[in-house]
């Protein structure tokens, strides 16, 4: 186990969030616990499709928005 993987500081949805270096967007929303195919993802005031969760690296200083999808009727 490597002792220099530091967290370090995003802005998540306009607060202070402290990420894991190789956080991926993917991982957020997991341990975020929220539905991956009910969320949109803003990084950086750029939206990452779906298909980039995954290989989407999060960096200190990232600003980020995660809005959830409500259906209704």
């Amino acid at each position: 186990m490597n002792d220099s993987t530091a967290v370090f500081e995003v802005r998540l949805n306009g607060e202070s969030h402290s990420v894991q270096p190789g956080t991926t967007v993917a991982t957020l929303i997991e341990e975020l616990a929220i539905e991956s195919s009910a969320v949109a993802v803003e990084r950086n005031r750029k939206i990452v499709p779906r298909s980039l969760h995954p290989s989407t690296a999060i960096e200190a200083g990232d600003e980020l928005e995660v809005v959830t999808i409500v259906g209704g009727g």
